[in-house]
């Protein structure tokens, strides 16, 4: 099968099961963004009963139906322009463990589907690969291994050396030809320690009990070069690393999800998400964590964190919110959060908005902070 067929037909999976786009009649059970509600009753669950165990949880997890390894950096260039971009490697397990087919050199029980992006100013790129393998298979088009860590599509490929213990890293992305050709080589180094989301690791996601394995690596320093419009160069700058799977992340009810990771200037890092439906009486889901700069953390509960819209501008035909008030009262932060440039949607195969962000004091309007917003089901 040729790499163009193999894509066609990667496209068409992805769509119909792993982005869970099928069409559905009115009657239809709700599945939540993407599907991430759907019931995975033959899956493994995702739950707190165990702690988080390394090396091997940074590697793959094929009895759960989905994951991903997620980065985003803020960097600038030698001018002190910024710059942001992302890579996200996804997994979905086609079949559930004990309806795994043998592994013979066409079985497929997992699809991969990768996606990056760069952006600086009004410009913003992003490309798509998919891939397929099976379970059993420790090598091929697309995976990832515990040790020495490598994760990798085609030549896409995140990595670290034998004896890093998930702290360098290098990363590879490059797409399109001639003029058009964008992309990255970086490395990446950790100065803090790896991040707990929850007990044990679990991060809940609703008042139902639904949510995933979740751990982070928000301290990491990057230096490389960037290719955009036809130029390269070099930069450095922060980076955001997130690992997270499950077999069912969301509640059937829940549409979406706007994913904040900020780094500020005074060496504290803050993660905090809305996740639209799934809360008390019908409302959204808000969970958040603050992080102090030696990596000591403190849990934000729905009571003690608000995310509100200030502002909403149209992209790509959508009414995207690209100005948010963010505030904390227990710990005396009131926030405002702004888009860089509102042209940064990613036009994948599920579209959705991501891009770089300012963080501002919301009294004296002084700037204390950068980071990465995601919103889906817009």
């Amino acid at each position: 099968m040729s790499y163009y067929r193999l894509s066609a037909v990667l496209i068409a999976i992805s769509c119909f099961i792993l982005i869970g786009c099928q069409e559905t009649s009115p009657e239809a059970e709700p599945q939540g963004f993407a599907g991430l509600g759907k019931n995975a009753a033959a899956f493994a669950e995702a739950n707190a009963s165990t702690p988080l165990s390394f090396p091997q949880d940074h590697g793959p997890h094929p009895d759960y139906r989905i994951e991903w390894w997620y980065l985003t950096a803020n960097l600038e260039d030698a001018q002190g322009e910024p710059l942001g971009l992302q890579w996200t490697l996804f997994r979905q397990a086609l079949t559930p463990p004990d309806e795994r087919p043998d592994p013979t050199p066409w079985a497929t029980d997992q699809v991969w589907m990768a996606h990056m992006g760069v952006s600086q100013g009004e410009s913003h790129v992003a490309a798509e690969r998919f891939a397929r393998s099976h379970s059993q298979k420790a090598s091929g088009q697309a995976g990832v291994k515990a040790v020495p860590f490598q994760a990798w599509i085609d030549d896409w490929i995140l990595e670290s050396p034998p004896d890093a213990n998930f702290e360098d890293f290098t990363l590879s992305a490059y797409s399109g030809e001639d003029a058009d050709r964008f992309g990255y080589e970086l490395t990446l180094s950790a100065q803090g320690p790896l991040i707990w989301h929850g007990e044990n690791g679990f991060n809940t996601k609703t008042v139902d009990g639904q949510g995933s394995r979740y751990y982070s690596q928000p301290y990491l320093q990057i230096t490389g070069r960037v290719t955009l419009n036809g130029e390269s160069r070099e930069v450095s700058g922060k980076g955001w690393l997130d690992r997270e799977w499950s077999s069912q992340l969301l509640a059937p009810e829940q549409t979406g999800w706007d994913w904040f990771s900020l780094h500020l200037t005074d060496g504290r890092k803050l993660m905090a998400y809305r996740l639209r439906g799934g809360g008390e009486e019908g409302g959204d889901y808000v969970f958040g964590h603050l992080l102090s700069a030696d990596g000591q953390t403190e849990l934000i509960g729905p009571d003690s964190v608000t995310l509100t819209p200030l502002e909403t501008q149209v992209v790509a035909g959508r009414d995207i919110p690209t100005g948010w008030s963010l505030t904390l009262p227990d710990a005396d932060m009131q926030l405002v959060v702004e888009a860089r440039h509102p042209n940064r949607w990613m036009p994948t195969s599920v579209p959705y908005w991501e891009g770089d962000v300012v963080v501002r004091q919301a009294e004296t309007q002084e700037s204390i902070g950068v980071g990465y917003l995601e919103m889906t089901g817009y």
